[in-house]
Protein backbone atom coordinates (compact mmCIF):
# COMPACT_ATOMS: atom_id res chain seq x y z
CA UNK A 1 0.00 0.00 0.00
CA UNK A 2 1.15 3.43 -0.85
CA UNK A 3 1.96 6.12 1.85
CA UNK A 4 -0.06 9.13 2.38
CA UNK A 5 2.74 11.49 0.91
CA UNK A 6 2.75 9.51 -2.08
CA UNK A 7 -0.94 8.61 -2.53
CA UNK A 8 -2.83 9.64 -5.71
CA UNK A 9 -6.57 9.66 -5.84
CA UNK A 10 -7.80 8.37 -8.80
CA UNK A 11 -10.42 10.47 -10.32
CA UNK A 12 -11.25 8.06 -13.37
CA UNK A 13 -14.68 7.52 -12.18
CA UNK A 14 -15.31 11.33 -10.57
CA UNK A 15 -14.95 12.18 -14.01
CA UNK A 16 -17.62 10.13 -15.57
CA UNK A 17 -20.25 10.35 -13.28
CA UNK A 18 -19.36 14.66 -13.78
CA UNK A 19 -19.82 14.03 -17.43
CA UNK A 20 -23.07 12.28 -16.71
CA UNK A 21 -24.24 15.33 -14.05
CA UNK A 22 -23.77 17.75 -17.22
CA UNK A 23 -25.82 15.62 -19.50
CA UNK A 24 -28.72 14.44 -17.27
CA UNK A 25 -28.45 18.01 -16.12
CA UNK A 26 -29.72 19.42 -19.76
CA UNK A 27 -31.82 17.08 -20.75
CA UNK A 28 -33.59 17.38 -17.93
CA UNK A 29 -33.67 20.85 -17.13
CA UNK A 30 -34.64 21.93 -21.07
CA UNK A 31 -37.82 19.29 -20.52
CA UNK A 32 -38.77 21.00 -17.56
CA UNK A 33 -38.82 23.99 -19.54
CA UNK A 34 -40.85 22.88 -22.19
CA UNK A 35 -43.50 21.40 -19.96
CA UNK A 36 -43.46 24.59 -17.91
CA UNK A 37 -44.56 26.69 -21.15
CA UNK A 38 -47.00 23.79 -22.07
CA UNK A 39 -48.60 24.54 -19.00
CA UNK A 40 -48.69 28.36 -19.80
CA UNK A 41 -49.65 27.49 -23.90
CA UNK A 42 -50.98 24.00 -24.05
CA UNK A 43 -50.52 23.86 -27.87
CA UNK A 44 -47.11 23.05 -27.28
CA UNK A 45 -48.40 19.82 -26.62
CA UNK A 46 -49.24 18.92 -29.87
CA UNK A 47 -45.40 19.32 -31.23
CA UNK A 48 -44.48 15.78 -31.32
CA UNK A 49 -47.72 13.80 -31.54
CA UNK A 50 -47.77 11.20 -28.13
CA UNK A 51 -44.39 11.90 -27.40
CA UNK A 52 -44.22 15.36 -26.68
CA UNK A 53 -47.56 15.42 -24.60
CA UNK A 54 -47.25 16.73 -20.64
CA UNK A 55 -48.05 13.12 -19.60
CA UNK A 56 -44.44 11.73 -21.28
CA UNK A 57 -42.43 14.50 -20.49
CA UNK A 58 -42.98 15.19 -16.81
CA UNK A 59 -41.97 12.37 -15.93
CA UNK A 60 -38.84 12.34 -17.92
CA UNK A 61 -38.11 15.66 -16.45
CA UNK A 62 -38.76 14.13 -13.25
CA UNK A 63 -36.52 11.47 -13.03
CA UNK A 64 -34.07 12.99 -15.49
CA UNK A 65 -33.56 15.76 -12.32
CA UNK A 66 -34.03 13.91 -9.48
CA UNK A 67 -32.46 10.50 -10.90
CA UNK A 68 -30.39 11.81 -13.88
CA UNK A 69 -28.86 14.91 -12.76
CA UNK A 70 -28.52 14.37 -8.73
CA UNK A 71 -27.70 11.42 -8.19
CA UNK A 72 -25.03 11.63 -11.16
CA UNK A 73 -23.82 14.52 -8.58
CA UNK A 74 -23.79 12.56 -5.50
CA UNK A 75 -21.95 9.95 -7.02
CA UNK A 76 -19.11 12.16 -8.15
CA UNK A 77 -18.76 13.99 -5.69
CA UNK A 78 -18.82 10.38 -3.45
CA UNK A 79 -16.03 9.41 -5.26
CA UNK A 80 -14.44 12.52 -4.98
CA UNK A 81 -15.22 12.86 -1.29
CA UNK A 82 -14.77 9.64 -0.10
CA UNK A 83 -10.96 9.03 -1.47
CA UNK A 84 -10.01 12.20 0.46
CA UNK A 85 -11.42 11.65 3.30
CA UNK A 86 -10.78 8.27 3.91
CA UNK A 87 -7.36 9.19 2.35
CA UNK A 88 -7.22 6.12 0.42
CA UNK A 89 -7.12 6.18 -3.58
CA UNK A 90 -9.24 3.24 -6.09
CA UNK A 91 -5.89 2.84 -7.37
CA UNK A 92 -5.06 0.28 -4.67
CA UNK A 93 -7.96 -2.06 -4.94
CA UNK A 94 -8.38 -2.98 -8.60
CA UNK A 95 -11.76 -4.90 -7.50
CA UNK A 96 -12.97 -1.39 -5.85
CA UNK A 97 -11.82 0.12 -8.90
CA UNK A 98 -14.10 -2.50 -11.11
CA UNK A 99 -16.81 -2.10 -9.11
CA UNK A 100 -16.78 1.68 -9.08
CA UNK A 101 -16.71 1.37 -13.13
CA UNK A 102 -19.22 -1.28 -13.13
CA UNK A 103 -22.00 0.53 -10.95
CA UNK A 104 -21.29 3.83 -13.37
CA UNK A 105 -22.07 2.18 -16.64
CA UNK A 106 -25.33 0.08 -15.30
CA UNK A 107 -26.15 3.34 -13.92
CA UNK A 108 -25.80 5.31 -16.98
CA UNK A 109 -27.56 2.76 -19.39
CA UNK A 110 -30.41 2.74 -16.61
CA UNK A 111 -30.99 5.68 -16.85
CA UNK A 112 -30.53 5.56 -21.05
CA UNK A 113 -33.53 3.52 -21.03
CA UNK A 114 -35.35 5.36 -18.47
CA UNK A 115 -35.38 7.85 -21.15
CA UNK A 116 -36.53 5.77 -24.06
CA UNK A 117 -39.52 3.73 -21.65
CA UNK A 118 -40.84 7.32 -20.08
CA UNK A 119 -40.88 8.58 -23.45
CA UNK A 120 -42.77 5.35 -25.05
CA UNK A 121 -45.67 5.44 -21.74
CA UNK A 122 -44.12 2.55 -19.73
CA UNK A 123 -44.68 3.85 -16.53
CA UNK A 124 -45.94 2.34 -13.10
CA UNK A 125 -47.81 6.04 -12.35
CA UNK A 126 -46.05 6.42 -8.95
CA UNK A 127 -44.29 9.37 -7.97
CA UNK A 128 -40.59 9.06 -8.27
CA UNK A 129 -40.65 5.24 -8.62
CA UNK A 130 -42.34 5.39 -12.59
CA UNK A 131 -39.69 3.09 -14.16
CA UNK A 132 -41.22 -0.70 -14.56
CA UNK A 133 -39.77 -3.30 -12.99
CA UNK A 134 -37.01 -4.54 -15.04
CA UNK A 135 -35.49 -0.99 -14.91
CA UNK A 136 -36.19 -1.31 -11.06
CA UNK A 137 -33.80 -4.90 -11.22
CA UNK A 138 -31.24 -2.66 -13.09
CA UNK A 139 -31.11 -0.12 -9.76
CA UNK A 140 -30.98 -2.80 -7.38
CA UNK A 141 -28.02 -3.94 -8.88
CA UNK A 142 -25.81 -0.73 -9.24
CA UNK A 143 -27.40 0.54 -6.10
CA UNK A 144 -25.44 -2.87 -4.25
CA UNK A 145 -22.38 -2.26 -6.55
CA UNK A 146 -22.44 1.68 -5.32
CA UNK A 147 -22.77 0.19 -1.79
CA UNK A 148 -20.05 -2.22 -2.18
CA UNK A 149 -17.40 0.49 -3.24
CA UNK A 150 -18.90 3.08 -0.44
CA UNK A 151 -18.22 0.16 2.29
CA UNK A 152 -15.01 -1.33 1.00
CA UNK A 153 -13.68 2.04 0.39
CA UNK A 154 -14.90 2.90 4.44
CA UNK A 155 -12.82 -0.47 4.97
CA UNK A 156 -9.87 0.02 3.74
CA UNK A 157 -9.32 3.93 5.41
CA UNK A 158 -6.31 5.49 6.83
CA UNK A 159 -8.37 7.93 8.79
CA UNK A 160 -9.68 6.72 11.62
CA UNK A 161 -12.19 9.40 12.05
CA UNK A 162 -15.32 9.17 9.84
CA UNK A 163 -15.66 13.02 8.73
CA UNK A 164 -19.87 13.79 8.77
CA UNK A 165 -20.04 14.01 4.90
CA UNK A 166 -19.51 10.25 4.67
CA UNK A 167 -22.02 9.90 7.19
CA UNK A 168 -24.13 11.34 5.32
CA UNK A 169 -23.84 9.57 2.27
CA UNK A 170 -23.84 6.24 3.76
CA UNK A 171 -27.54 7.44 5.44
CA UNK A 172 -28.46 8.08 1.84
CA UNK A 173 -27.43 4.88 0.47
CA UNK A 174 -28.93 2.60 3.58
CA UNK A 175 -32.29 4.70 3.58
CA UNK A 176 -32.90 4.51 -0.04
CA UNK A 177 -32.15 1.27 -0.32
CA UNK A 178 -34.59 0.30 2.40
CA UNK A 179 -37.18 2.28 1.03
CA UNK A 180 -36.99 1.54 -3.04
CA UNK A 181 -37.27 -2.18 -2.09
CA UNK A 182 -40.71 -1.95 -0.05
CA UNK A 183 -42.40 0.87 -2.51
CA UNK A 184 -40.99 -1.29 -5.83
CA UNK A 185 -42.69 -4.53 -4.75
CA UNK A 186 -44.30 -5.29 -7.68
CA UNK A 187 -46.30 -8.01 -9.73
CA UNK A 188 -45.33 -7.97 -13.29
CA UNK A 189 -48.27 -8.81 -15.43
CA UNK A 190 -46.88 -11.08 -17.58
CA UNK A 191 -46.80 -13.52 -14.86
CA UNK A 192 -50.65 -13.35 -14.25
CA UNK A 193 -53.13 -15.44 -14.99
CA UNK A 194 -56.88 -15.82 -15.85
CA UNK A 195 -56.82 -13.34 -18.40
CA UNK A 196 -55.36 -10.36 -17.15
CA UNK A 197 -53.32 -7.58 -19.21
CA UNK A 198 -49.84 -9.22 -19.96
CA UNK A 199 -46.75 -7.29 -20.62
CA UNK A 200 -43.23 -7.44 -20.15
CA UNK A 201 -43.49 -3.86 -19.75
CA UNK A 202 -46.30 -3.99 -17.03
CA UNK A 203 -46.84 -4.50 -13.73
CA UNK A 204 -49.50 -3.93 -10.40
CA UNK A 205 -48.63 -2.70 -7.18
CA UNK A 206 -48.21 -5.22 -4.41
CA UNK A 207 -50.47 -2.85 -1.46
CA UNK A 208 -53.68 -1.44 -2.66
CA UNK A 209 -55.86 1.59 -1.99
CA UNK A 210 -54.71 3.31 0.98
CA UNK A 211 -51.73 0.97 1.69
CA UNK A 212 -50.16 1.71 -1.48
CA UNK A 213 -50.59 5.84 -1.11
CA UNK A 214 -48.87 5.42 2.89
CA UNK A 215 -45.96 2.96 1.16
CA UNK A 216 -45.67 5.23 -1.86
CA UNK A 217 -45.47 8.86 0.22
CA UNK A 218 -42.96 6.90 2.64
CA UNK A 219 -40.99 6.08 -0.24
CA UNK A 220 -41.78 9.73 -2.39
CA UNK A 221 -41.15 12.06 0.63
CA UNK A 222 -38.17 10.09 1.63
CA UNK A 223 -36.54 10.76 -1.56
CA UNK A 224 -36.51 14.07 -1.25
CA UNK A 225 -34.33 13.40 2.31
CA UNK A 226 -32.47 10.90 1.26
CA UNK A 227 -31.71 12.05 -2.09
CA UNK A 228 -32.06 15.96 -2.40
CA UNK A 229 -31.14 16.12 1.44
CA UNK A 230 -28.59 14.08 3.17
CA UNK A 231 -25.90 13.36 0.69
CA UNK A 232 -25.97 17.50 -0.41
CA UNK A 233 -25.40 18.08 3.19
CA UNK A 234 -22.58 16.04 2.74
CA UNK A 235 -20.96 17.55 0.00
CA UNK A 236 -21.66 21.21 1.89
CA UNK A 237 -19.77 19.63 4.95
CA UNK A 238 -16.86 18.63 2.81
CA UNK A 239 -16.79 21.44 0.12
CA UNK A 240 -17.63 24.87 1.91
CA UNK A 241 -15.05 24.45 4.89
CA UNK A 242 -12.26 23.15 1.48
CA UNK A 243 -13.21 26.07 -0.07
CA UNK A 244 -13.04 28.69 1.97
CA UNK A 245 -10.40 27.66 4.46
CA UNK A 246 -12.45 28.03 7.72
CA UNK A 247 -12.84 24.81 9.63
CA UNK A 248 -16.74 23.70 10.55
CA UNK A 249 -18.18 26.04 12.99
CA UNK A 250 -19.54 23.03 15.06
CA UNK A 251 -19.04 19.59 14.47
CA UNK A 252 -21.28 18.80 17.35
CA UNK A 253 -23.73 20.72 15.65
CA UNK A 254 -22.94 18.64 12.50
CA UNK A 255 -23.67 15.03 14.80
CA UNK A 256 -26.84 16.16 16.21
CA UNK A 257 -28.27 17.79 13.25
CA UNK A 258 -27.32 14.34 11.34
CA UNK A 259 -29.42 12.05 14.09
CA UNK A 260 -32.34 14.55 14.43
CA UNK A 261 -32.90 13.96 10.01
CA UNK A 262 -32.38 10.47 10.51
CA UNK A 263 -35.38 9.74 12.87
CA UNK A 264 -37.51 13.09 12.21
CA UNK A 265 -37.58 12.94 8.50
CA UNK A 266 -38.74 9.20 7.97
CA UNK A 267 -42.00 9.89 9.65
CA UNK A 268 -42.88 12.95 7.90
CA UNK A 269 -44.24 11.45 4.71
CA UNK A 270 -47.37 11.45 6.07
CA UNK A 271 -48.34 15.17 5.29
CA UNK A 272 -48.33 14.51 1.53
CA UNK A 273 -51.59 12.59 2.52
CA UNK A 274 -53.85 15.30 4.27
CA UNK A 275 -57.50 15.16 4.01
CA UNK A 276 -57.18 12.14 2.34
CA UNK A 277 -58.62 8.50 3.47
CA UNK A 278 -55.42 7.60 5.80
CA UNK A 279 -56.14 7.43 9.22
CA UNK A 280 -56.11 10.79 11.36
CA UNK A 281 -53.33 10.18 13.65
CA UNK A 282 -50.68 9.37 10.70
CA UNK A 283 -51.66 12.09 8.88
CA UNK A 284 -51.49 14.78 12.39
CA UNK A 285 -48.18 12.69 13.10
CA UNK A 286 -47.07 13.53 9.55
CA UNK A 287 -47.73 17.51 10.64
CA UNK A 288 -46.37 17.25 13.71
CA UNK A 289 -43.07 14.87 12.58
CA UNK A 290 -42.92 18.12 9.63
CA UNK A 291 -42.38 20.90 12.14
CA UNK A 292 -39.96 18.94 14.45
CA UNK A 293 -38.12 18.74 11.17
CA UNK A 294 -36.84 22.03 11.15
CA UNK A 295 -34.42 22.17 13.78
CA UNK A 296 -32.22 19.33 12.02
CA UNK A 297 -32.38 21.30 9.10
CA UNK A 298 -31.93 24.95 10.44
CA UNK A 299 -29.14 23.44 12.38
CA UNK A 300 -27.18 22.04 9.59
CA UNK A 301 -27.81 25.34 7.50
CA UNK A 302 -26.94 27.76 10.23
CA UNK A 303 -24.13 25.50 10.90
CA UNK A 304 -22.72 26.85 7.23
CA UNK A 305 -23.78 29.96 7.81
CA UNK A 306 -22.19 30.26 10.93
CA UNK A 307 -18.81 28.31 9.15
CA UNK A 308 -18.21 32.17 7.55
CA UNK A 309 -17.92 33.77 10.39
CA UNK A 310 -15.39 36.38 10.31
CA UNK A 311 -14.70 35.69 6.33
CA UNK A 312 -18.03 37.02 4.58
CA UNK A 313 -15.74 38.85 2.73
CA UNK A 314 -14.84 36.00 0.45
CA UNK A 315 -18.74 36.53 -0.84
CA UNK A 316 -17.28 39.79 -2.96
CA UNK A 317 -14.19 37.52 -4.24
CA UNK A 318 -15.30 34.20 -4.59
CA UNK A 319 -18.32 32.96 -6.77
CA UNK A 320 -18.06 29.45 -5.38
CA UNK A 321 -18.56 30.71 -2.02
CA UNK A 322 -21.75 32.56 -3.14
CA UNK A 323 -23.14 29.58 -4.73
CA UNK A 324 -22.62 27.42 -1.67
CA UNK A 325 -23.79 30.17 0.69
CA UNK A 326 -26.63 30.54 -1.64
CA UNK A 327 -27.74 26.87 -1.67
CA UNK A 328 -27.81 27.35 1.91
CA UNK A 329 -30.12 30.51 2.21
CA UNK A 330 -32.44 28.09 -0.20
CA UNK A 331 -32.42 25.51 1.89
CA UNK A 332 -33.57 27.32 4.92
CA UNK A 333 -36.18 29.20 3.13
CA UNK A 334 -37.27 25.63 1.35
CA UNK A 335 -37.27 23.73 5.32
CA UNK A 336 -39.32 26.50 6.88
CA UNK A 337 -41.74 26.16 3.59
CA UNK A 338 -41.90 22.38 4.05
CA UNK A 339 -43.45 22.40 7.38
CA UNK A 340 -45.25 25.47 7.01
CA UNK A 341 -47.66 23.76 4.36
CA UNK A 342 -47.42 20.93 6.61
CA UNK A 343 -49.80 22.56 9.27
CA UNK A 344 -53.53 21.21 8.42
CA UNK A 345 -55.24 24.95 8.37
CA UNK A 346 -52.48 25.30 5.63
CA UNK A 347 -51.99 22.23 4.02
CA UNK A 348 -56.24 22.75 3.25
CA UNK A 349 -55.16 25.83 0.80
CA UNK A 350 -52.26 24.55 0.10
CA UNK A 351 -52.65 20.80 -1.22
CA UNK A 352 -52.96 20.08 -4.47
CA UNK A 353 -51.98 23.81 -5.80
CA UNK A 354 -48.83 25.21 -7.78
CA UNK A 355 -47.50 25.97 -4.58
CA UNK A 356 -46.44 22.54 -3.74
CA UNK A 357 -43.97 22.90 -6.77
CA UNK A 358 -43.43 26.10 -6.16
CA UNK A 359 -41.89 24.92 -3.21
CA UNK A 360 -40.21 22.05 -4.14
CA UNK A 361 -38.19 24.22 -6.92
CA UNK A 362 -37.24 26.30 -4.45
CA UNK A 363 -35.29 23.70 -2.61
CA UNK A 364 -34.25 21.86 -5.92
CA UNK A 365 -33.43 24.32 -8.34
CA UNK A 366 -31.57 26.73 -5.18
CA UNK A 367 -30.43 23.92 -2.68
CA UNK A 368 -29.49 21.03 -4.46
CA UNK A 369 -28.84 22.52 -8.01
CA UNK A 370 -26.44 25.14 -6.60
CA UNK A 371 -24.72 23.16 -4.27
CA UNK A 372 -24.09 20.24 -7.22
CA UNK A 373 -23.01 22.69 -9.33
CA UNK A 374 -20.71 24.01 -6.73
CA UNK A 375 -19.30 20.76 -5.85
CA UNK A 376 -18.17 19.92 -9.39
CA UNK A 377 -16.54 23.69 -9.98
CA UNK A 378 -14.56 23.15 -6.71
CA UNK A 379 -13.57 19.35 -7.96
CA UNK A 380 -12.78 20.74 -11.81
CA UNK A 381 -9.32 22.25 -11.16
CA UNK A 382 -8.09 19.11 -8.91
CA UNK A 383 -9.58 16.06 -11.22
CA UNK A 384 -8.61 18.38 -14.58
CA UNK A 385 -5.47 19.81 -12.90
CA UNK A 386 -6.66 22.98 -14.86
CA UNK A 387 -7.63 26.20 -13.74
CA UNK A 388 -11.70 27.08 -14.00
CA UNK A 389 -11.90 28.10 -17.35
CA UNK A 390 -13.90 32.05 -16.61
CA UNK A 391 -14.94 33.67 -13.24
CA UNK A 392 -16.84 36.16 -14.93
CA UNK A 393 -19.38 32.92 -16.37
CA UNK A 394 -19.66 32.02 -13.10
CA UNK A 395 -20.69 35.14 -11.67
CA UNK A 396 -22.82 35.37 -14.99
CA UNK A 397 -24.27 32.31 -14.38
CA UNK A 398 -25.45 32.62 -10.39
CA UNK A 399 -27.14 35.83 -11.62
CA UNK A 400 -28.90 34.31 -14.21
CA UNK A 401 -29.95 31.11 -12.23
CA UNK A 402 -30.73 33.47 -9.17
CA UNK A 403 -33.16 35.70 -11.27
CA UNK A 404 -34.74 32.26 -12.37
CA UNK A 405 -35.47 30.48 -9.24
CA UNK A 406 -36.65 34.02 -7.46
CA UNK A 407 -39.36 33.96 -10.58
CA UNK A 408 -40.19 30.82 -10.52
CA UNK A 409 -41.01 29.70 -6.77
CA UNK A 410 -42.67 33.67 -6.87
CA UNK A 411 -44.96 33.12 -9.49
CA UNK A 412 -45.87 29.67 -8.23
CA UNK A 413 -46.49 31.27 -4.59
CA UNK A 414 -49.10 33.47 -5.99
CA UNK A 415 -50.42 30.96 -8.39
CA UNK A 416 -51.10 28.50 -5.61
CA UNK A 417 -52.30 30.59 -2.99
CA UNK A 418 -54.89 32.15 -5.70
CA UNK A 419 -55.36 29.25 -6.59
CA UNK A 420 -56.63 27.65 -3.25
CA UNK A 421 -58.90 30.72 -2.03
CA UNK A 422 -60.47 30.24 -5.56
CA UNK A 423 -61.61 26.64 -5.15
CA UNK A 424 -62.55 27.59 -1.37
CA UNK A 425 -65.00 30.69 -1.94
CA UNK A 426 -68.27 30.43 -1.79
CA UNK A 427 -71.29 32.83 -2.38
CA UNK A 428 -74.08 33.33 0.38
CA UNK A 429 -75.96 30.33 -1.58
CA UNK A 430 -73.01 28.07 -0.38
CA UNK A 431 -72.01 27.39 -4.23
CA UNK A 432 -68.71 28.17 -5.73
CA UNK A 433 -67.60 31.54 -7.02
CA UNK A 434 -65.22 29.97 -9.77
CA UNK A 435 -65.25 27.31 -11.95
CA UNK A 436 -62.21 25.55 -13.13
CA UNK A 437 -61.13 27.07 -15.83
CA UNK A 438 -61.71 30.62 -14.42
CA UNK A 439 -58.51 29.30 -11.80
CA UNK A 440 -56.73 28.14 -14.98
CA UNK A 441 -57.26 31.56 -17.02
CA UNK A 442 -56.40 33.74 -14.00
CA UNK A 443 -52.99 31.72 -13.99
CA UNK A 444 -52.26 31.78 -17.18
CA UNK A 445 -49.28 35.07 -17.19
CA UNK A 446 -48.05 33.43 -13.56
CA UNK A 447 -47.33 29.94 -15.60
CA UNK A 448 -45.62 32.32 -18.35
CA UNK A 449 -43.48 34.00 -15.49
CA UNK A 450 -43.09 30.33 -14.07
CA UNK A 451 -41.62 28.80 -17.84
CA UNK A 452 -39.26 31.99 -18.27
CA UNK A 453 -37.83 31.24 -14.45
CA UNK A 454 -37.33 28.04 -15.87
CA UNK A 455 -35.13 29.48 -18.98
CA UNK A 456 -33.40 31.59 -17.38
CA UNK A 457 -32.07 28.61 -15.00
CA UNK A 458 -31.37 26.57 -18.08
CA UNK A 459 -29.41 29.26 -19.55
CA UNK A 460 -27.26 29.22 -16.33
CA UNK A 461 -26.56 25.56 -16.48
CA UNK A 462 -25.82 25.86 -20.03
CA UNK A 463 -23.19 28.68 -19.26
CA UNK A 464 -22.45 25.65 -16.65
CA UNK A 465 -21.37 22.94 -18.73
CA UNK A 466 -19.54 25.27 -21.52
CA UNK A 467 -17.32 26.48 -18.50
CA UNK A 468 -16.65 23.19 -17.73
CA UNK A 469 -16.24 21.80 -21.25
CA UNK A 470 -13.48 24.59 -21.59
CA UNK A 471 -11.91 23.84 -17.91
CA UNK A 472 -11.65 20.61 -18.73
CA UNK A 473 -9.96 21.49 -22.12
CA UNK A 474 -8.40 24.81 -22.02
CA UNK A 475 -7.91 25.91 -19.06
CA UNK A 476 -4.59 27.01 -17.54
CA UNK A 477 -2.54 24.09 -16.60
CA UNK A 478 -2.17 24.49 -12.77
CA UNK A 479 1.25 22.69 -11.42
CA UNK A 480 0.16 22.01 -8.25
CA UNK A 481 -2.77 21.37 -6.58
CA UNK A 482 -4.57 24.36 -4.60
CA UNK A 483 -5.05 24.06 -0.78
CA UNK A 484 -8.74 25.69 -0.82
CA UNK A 485 -10.14 28.54 -3.12
CA UNK A 486 -9.91 27.31 -6.61
CA UNK A 487 -7.78 29.00 -8.88
CA UNK A 488 -10.19 30.39 -11.76
CA UNK A 489 -8.98 32.98 -15.01
CA UNK A 490 -11.10 36.13 -14.79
Amino acid sequence: MQSNAQLEYDYSVVKLFTFATILFGIIGMLVGVIIAFQLAFPELSNLAGEYGTFGRLRPLHTNGVAFGFTLSGIFATWYYVGQRTLKMSLKESKFLMTVAKLHFWLYFITILLAVVTLIMGYTTSKEYAELEWPLDLLIVVWWVLWGVAMFGMIGMRRERAIYVSVWYYMSSFLAVAMLFLFNNMEVPTMFWANGAPSSAMHSISMYAGTNDALVQWWYGHNAVAFVFTTPIIGMIYYFLPKESGQNVFSYKLSVLAFWGLMFVYLWAGGHHLIYSTVPDWMQTMGSAMSIVLILPSWGSAINMLLTMKGEWGQLQTSPLIKFMIMASTFYMLSTIEGPIQAIKSVNAIAHFTDWIPGHVHDGTLGWVGFMIMASLFHMAPRIFKKEIYSKSLMETQFWIQTVGIVLYFTSMWIAGITQGMMWRAYDEYGSLLYSFIDTVTVLHPYYTLRGIGGLFYLTGFLIFAYNMFKTATSGRVLDKEPANASPMAS
